[in-house]
């Protein structure tokens, strides 16, 4: 059973949501707030967050930062364009207009968690012209192949997975930390170096941007 976590302060809203995502057979797991939020997604994770942005304590922005690897669709009723931008390419997958139709949600819902299982199940992950195998570790442009140790594929990977997401520097260490427990804050630079060196001696651009005091994220063109 795919589980949801709704992170609303409005009770209404999210008895609302809560009925309805029991009737579609998901389970449901509440926060009323952006600091309950995150110690809910320390205990638990789910498949997807609904996330509300005017939210007491932390606010929904915030909130955005300690979610990685997780589809998050925004409800709000803030309908500005350069605000919904912000927010995709701050991580989230999907934003939705409050007040928003059931049906249109529920089919954003499902497109998402299909679309996240998906990605993963996959044993070769594509960005541009870079292929990442996850089975034998090895990264390919064109016809050249680079090859990674565990740490410099597990950073990789992760941003590959989450492609147009800005991952901070916290968040890819702690992501990495069960495959790779070496990696420290202080040594992340380095391995990151060496990454980008290896795609560019196979052939490739620099496919890895750094987000001044924040972290990183896939570099598109």
């Amino acid at each position: 059973m795919k589980s949801i976590l709704i992170i609303d302060d409005d009770l209404h809203i999210g008895n609302v949501l809560e009925e309805l995502l029991a009737k579609e057979g998901y389970r449901t797991v509440r926060a009323y707030s952006g600091t309950e939020a995150v110690l809910v997604l320390r205990q638990e994770r789910p498949d997807l967050v609904l996330l509300d942005l005017m939210l007491p304590g932390l606010s929904g922005e915030e909130v955005l930062e300690h979610i990685n690897g997780i589809p998050v669709i925004v409800l709000s009723a803030k309908v500005e364009v350069e605000h919904k931008v912000e927010l995709l390419l701050g991580g989230a997958v999907d934003y939705v207009t409050k007040p928003f139709h059931t049906k249109e949600l529920l089919a954003r819902i499902a497109a998402q968690l299909r679309a996240h299982d998906v990605c993963e199940r996959a044993s070769v992950l594509i960005f541009e012209d870079l292929m990442l195998d996850t089975d034998t570790h090895i990264a390919r442009v064109g016809d050249a192949q680079a090859r990674l140790t565990r740490t410099e594929f597990a950073i990789l990977k992760l941003l590959m997975q989450n492609p147009s997401q800005v991952i901070t520097k916290s968040q890819l260490l702690e992501r990495i930390s069960v495959d790779t427990p070496d990696c420290t804050e202080s040594s992340l630079k380095m391995h990151i170096s060496n990454l980008r060196r290896k795609l560019r001696d196979a052939g490739g651009g620099d496919y890895i941007e750094s987000v001044w005091g924040i972290g990183f994220k896939m570099k598109e063109e």
